[in-house]
């Protein structure tokens, strides 16, 4: 069952890539929505996953 989840995601992403692909070379409407909440999807995630994951300003000498 887990496998089946993960796999519907992994479709999703790769379909959400595809249309940021083809919408920044001028696809049809649909695939210029499609990659639009893509790329805001990819945004709070990143913004999520950040969250004191090695932020500390200092190096790491």
């Amino acid at each position: 069952m887990a496998e089946l989840i993960v796999a519907g995601i992994l479709v999703f992403v790769v379909g959400g890539c595809a249309c940021v692909f083809w919408a920044a070379r001028g696809g049809p409407r649909w695939a210029r929505v499609v990659a639009a909440v893509t790329l805001a999807a990819a945004e709070l995630v990143g913004r999520s996953g950040s969250k004191g994951v090695g932020r500390s300003g200092g190096s790491d000498d």
